[in-house]
């Protein structure tokens, strides 16, 4: 680790990387990384720490996670990498033909019809059953007391709960959608920066949650009321599928980058298209960051690691190739020759047969997390079930409704899905976990910060505070304000569409935390474009 992580900034940043020994939690809220420090306090691992402050998330940010979404995590204990995809599938009696006689071409963001059963639950009581060290009544304790007691609005939150209300007010006026405005704007509009937003059914529902290992919400009172509301509203969900829910424990797949073997979840999640993208990139070598011949390699690398993606990724026993055959150093090489002096117009190729919250944590025992969790596209569906503070999430958007498609809806099903947490190893030593949320900009958040550590040398922090791009789509690249302007314009003149962003949120939101595998010093980055925090000891 030594060798990416102590260079100077090379950009203006608002801190310096975080060093601890002890414990540490990095996360985009700092009451939420508080709350997992003090599980630690309290005797707690990382895993309890990572739950802690997952399900603190859910009520100090609530415009990108909820109890009614989606998690994932990796998990590096007891000398061992596991994976663990809570992701949600879509209602056993849904269909294409249901969403288009209500008249769509494609899924829609809003309503029950992109709705799928929440994961985000049964993630934090199976992470507690296997690995925790306490009980989720005690973990999930802050979570509980500001969902009761209130908390302060922060400024991202603030600008971004705006955001959805007018959006919201604009487009939900359905009757269904009123619980969504009588719980997360109480007064008739967004809470302001600094003004105190509490919910007692948030508070309840978790209580719940904690009590009963996520039972209720699965087998309980909670599903009870979930699907109760679907029925009396023309949803899909129902108390079997939500009883049939149970988070999957799966193998980490990766890509062995310059001796450092970079770990993500296997699909149905798009982490794949982080490997691709590096595995395209490994057989080039890079002088120099800020340089014209590099981001030309990197845009075109993740153009077709992201057209791969889009045509082949899935639920893994539905896709028509594997991992292996999609991150194979023939197929790699095979991407990597396409790569020419100008910008292409992407084609998927064909292998061979065969609203995002991120969280990472780490403590004084090894034990690292690296944890992700969303209702997909802000607040969600804009569906919340009535006295219980749960918004449920969209994720079902994502669905294709062409039947040939391998993305296609059908029931029962989990869907291509954008959140993905990453981890680093060397050696079968672990070094840490890393994330950047952000829909899209999810794997292409993490080949810039992994390159940025890896082949650069920059220390966490300033791997994340160095400017961001985002392919788009076709010939067109999107970078923030701070890019160099005249690599821009000599991207340009190579046949890149590359437009300067001011906005700096579209380019995600990342955290991480490394061990020095010599002296198990933690050293930790967190997003200086958001409200992000390090809680450390």
């Amino acid at each position: 680790m030594n060798s990416f992580t102590h260079q100077a900034h090379p950009y203006p940043v608002n801190r310096n990387a975080t060093y601890a020994n002890k414990g540490m939690v990095a996360t985009s809220q700092p009451l939420a990384a508080q709350a997992g420090l003090d599980i630690l306090k309290k005797g707690g691992n990382a895993v309890d720490a990572a739950i802690a402050t997952a399900a603190c998330l859910t009520v100090v940010e609530p415009t990108s996670n909820g109890i009614g979404g989606d998690a994932f995590a990796l998990v590096w204990i007891n000398d061992e990498l596991h994976g663990l995809n809570a992701s949600g599938r879509s209602p056993e009696d849904i269909s294409i033909d249901d969403v288009k006689q209500a008249g769509y071409t494609e899924m829609p963001q809003y309503g029950w019809l992109p709705v799928t059963v929440p994961g985000a639950p049964g993630a934090w009581a199976e992470l507690s059953q296997r690995f925790g060290k306490l009980p989720l009544t005690k973990v999930m304790e802050s979570a509980i007391t500001y969902a009761d007691e209130g908390f302060p609005v922060s400024p991202t939150l603030g600008k971004f709960w705006k955001k959805a209300y007018d959006t919201f007010r604009e487009e939900l006026t359905d009757s269904i959608f009123s619980n969504w405005f009588e719980t997360f704007a109480p007064k008739g509009r967004a809470p302001q920066v600094g003004e105190i937003w509490s919910s007692l059914d948030h508070a309840d529902t978790l209580r719940s949650i904690a009590e009963t290992n996520a039972e209720s919400f699965y087998r309980g009172t909670l599903a009870e009321k979930i699907a109760s509301f679907a029925r009396d509203t023309g949803g899909y969900l129902t108390t079997d599928d939500l009883a049939d829910y149970k988070p999957e424990w799966v193998k980490p797949i990766a890509v062995n980058y310059r001796g450092y073997d970079v770990w993500e979840i296997p699909p149905n999640g798009q982490g794949i298209i982080a490997l691709q993208a590096l595995n395209i990139l490994k057989g080039f070598q890079f002088g120099e960051r800020d340089a014209v011949d590099t981001y030309h390699k990197q845009f075109e690398a993740m153009k077709l690691a992201f057209t791969d993606g889009y045509e082949h990724v899935t639920e893994e026993k539905d896709m028509r190739y594997t991992s292996e055959a999609i991150l194979s150093d023939a197929y790699g090489e095979l991407r990597r020759n396409e790569i020419g002096e100008t910008a292409m117009q992407p084609k998927a190729g064909e292998p061979s047969l065969s609203g995002t919250v991120y969280l990472a944590t780490a403590d004084n025992d090894g034990n690292m997390v690296s944890f992700i969790q969303s209702n997909y596209k802000g607040f969600g569906s804009g569906l919340v079930v009535p006295g219980t503070g749960i918004a449920l999430q969209n994720r079902g958007s994502e669905f294709s409704l062409n039947p040939d498609h391998v993305n296609a809806l059908k029931g029962g099903k989990r869907t291509y899905h954008t959140i993905i947490p990453g981890f680093i190893t060397k050696d079968d030593s672990p070094i840490g976990p890393f994330g950047v949320m952000g829909g899209y900009m999810q794997p292409q958040g993490h080949v810039q910060v992994v390159m940025n550590m890896i082949d650069f040398h920059l220390n966490p922090q300033a791997a994340l505070d160095a400017p961001r791009w985002q392919w788009i789509k076709d010939k067109v690249i999107e970078v923030e304000n701070r890019f160099p302007h005249h690599l821009a314009q000599s991207l340009a003149d190579k046949g890149h569409d590359v437009h300067i962003q001011i906005e700096p949120n579209s380019f995600g939101r990342g955290q991480i935390i490394l061990r020095d595998p010599e002296t198990g010093v933690l050293i930790g980055g967190t997003e200086s474009r958001t409200d992000g925090a390090i809680a450390s000891r």
